[in-house]
């Protein structure tokens, strides 16, 4: 952990909403528990059983900002506003681990009416004759302005101007101040609601909430301990909820059950001591139940599936990508 006198370790989470809570659920679930003292309106924190770790609560486009600059070390936040806010991203930030929440993709919307428009050459070809008989360029409304230009450069398409969008982007090409737009979606509804639709091609990020690290931080030893600390117990969660243990009872001791079920069921032999009739694998959680099954076919008399609540190594994945983007810099 941190030494004494040293600058505080800093997790940055969301201040409110959804987000915020399914971010103190996620690092819950790895047994890490976010402390407000002072509760919901306190923005400092701590993060039990840490010492040296403070837990800031900002809204998320501080905490990109924090991670690009260094004031925090670990935050969370999407990879749409990273993308669109912190420009040279890989050179200031690490993603470190998709969350499973914040879902939303980043696309190109048109109206329901252009009928011949369905990908993103389509849209340069409309772009030019636009330009041509209106004598302007078309106008794409967004709040991604950055992820914009490089996406609609990557594709050609360079007859449109961009008009940033403060309020609901969805209504703009409606009410006549955008021909078309680049929003954020999860459902792709309340496009339609607006009669817009989304190119074929024009999925331009698919976004969600990420574990991020940022690499302009003060990385003491330290403070890479705290980090080992905090990703090892975020790994062996994550391990543990996707495997399971396949406890296999013969009446007999079984013959060696050899590399079939590695091959197959992408499992792993569990030694057990003082069985003599129980083989037991390790395997991912999608393929238990058809272990399972495959073990009883071969004369198990009963088959258990375990859980495990962590499944601790000595090699740290989400670590390991950390310091190797460090060592980087």
């Amino acid at each position: 952990m941190t030494t004494p006198g040293e600058t505080p370790f800093v997790l940055a989470v969301p201040s409110k909403g959804r987000l915020q809570d399914n971010a103190a659920q996620f690092f819950a679930r790895a047994g890490l528990t976010m402390v407000q003292g002072r509760g919901a309106r306190d923005y400092r924190g701590t993060l039990a059983g840490f010492e040296g770790v403070e837990v800031a609560f900002l809204p998320v486009s501080e905490i990109v900002a924090s991670l690009a600059e260094g004031s925090v070390h670990l935050g969370v936040a999407g990879e749409d506003l990273i993308r669109e806010t912190v420009a040279d991203a890989d050179r200031r930030v690490a993603l470190l681990a998709p969350l499973g929440f914040g879902n939303a993709n980043v696309v190109v919307a048109v109206p329901q009416a252009w009928i011949d428009v369905r990908s993103m050459a389509d849209l340069e070809d409309v772009s030019a004759i636009f330009h041509a008989r209106r004598g302007r360029r078309m106008r794409v409304a967004t709040k991604y302005v950055e992820l914009t230009r490089r996406y609609f450069k990557q594709h050609g398409v360079a007859d449109y101007r961009i008009v940033e969008s403060l309020g609901a982007t969805e209504g703009a090409p409606a009410s006549g101040t955008a021909e078309l737009i680049v929003d954020i979606t999860t459902t792709g509804a309340t496009l339609q609601a607006n009669g817009l639709k989304v190119l074929e091609d024009g999925v331009m990020l698919k976004s969600e909430a990420n574990l991020v690290a940022s690499l302009k931080a003060d990385w003491s030893e330290g403070h890479r301990r705290t980090a080992r600390a905090i990703l090892s117990r975020i790994a062996a969660e994550e391990l543990a909820r996707q495997s399971r243990d396949v406890i296999a009872d013969f009446d007999r001791q079984p013959e060696i059950l050899g590399s079939e079920q590695m091959l197959r069921f992408n499992a792993s032999a569990l030694p057990l001591e003082g069985t003599r009739a129980r083989v037991a694998f390790r395997c991912k959680r999608s393929e238990a139940a058809a272990l399972a099954e495959w073990l009883i076919d071969r004369g198990a008399a009963t088959v258990s599936v375990r859980t495990n609540d962590y499944l601790f190594a000595a090699e740290s994945p989400l670590f390991d990508a950390l310091t190797a983007r460090l060592d980087q810099q």
